[in-house]
């Protein structure tokens, strides 16, 4: 084996190694090790050069009303279960329009029948913990009827090199925003 491929593998085993002892202790942080109601989930895209990652809880529908009852109108909602949502951009970015810098933030919305606003904060915490003093973007976009889906689930459609629309999708509901690179 060269050098360079002893190098790679050790690298390799090294980050399995974290990623191991990091599953273990937040199991052991929330003071279990059975499956999560809510499972946790993450998606990537790589638009242009820059990547987007989005890491959340998926809440079930469970024959529940969703909108409007257990996710108010009208009120801050941590968007996902669990620990707070967050979305990472590895460089600058536009969404709808709006400059956002490279980092890690927490993203909130304030659902309502029509329309939605996208909150990016940037205190990461349960996701309960809101702190409207640390919000560095809100912006509005409209809301879609959709095909019923039981697990939340983000996604990115219409990919290019230029841009992405992410895709917030739950019960009857789609919730798109565009990031432009």
């Amino acid at each position: 084996m060269t050098t360079l491929k002893k190098i790679v593998a050790n690298i390799g085993l090294s980050l399995l190694a974290v990623l191991c002892i990091t599953t273990l202790g937040l199991a052991q942080e929330r003071g279990s090790e059975e499956p999560r109601t809510s499972p946790n989930a993450t998606v990537s895209q790589t638009i242009g050069t820059t990547d987007v990652t989005i890491t959340y809880g998926r809440p079930a529908v469970n024959d529940r009303e969703v909108f409007g009852e257990l996710v108010p109108y009208g009120e801050v909602w941590r968007t996902g279960a669990n620990e707070s949502t967050a979305l990472v951009v590895s460089d600058d970015v536009m969404i709808e329009g709006n400059k956002l810098e490279a980092g890690t933030y927490s993203l909130y919305t304030i659902p309502n029948k029509d329309s939605w606003t996208i909150i990016l904060n940037s205190k990461l915490s349960w996701g309960t913990e809101y702190d409207s003093g640390q919000d560095v973007l809100r912006f509005k976009v409209e809301s879609q009827e959709a095909d019923y889906m039981e697990r939340m689930l983000f996604y990115f459609k219409d990919v290019s090199n230029d841009s992405a629309t992410v895709v917030l999708h739950w019960d009857n509901t789609k919730v798109p925003f565009t990031i432009s690179v």
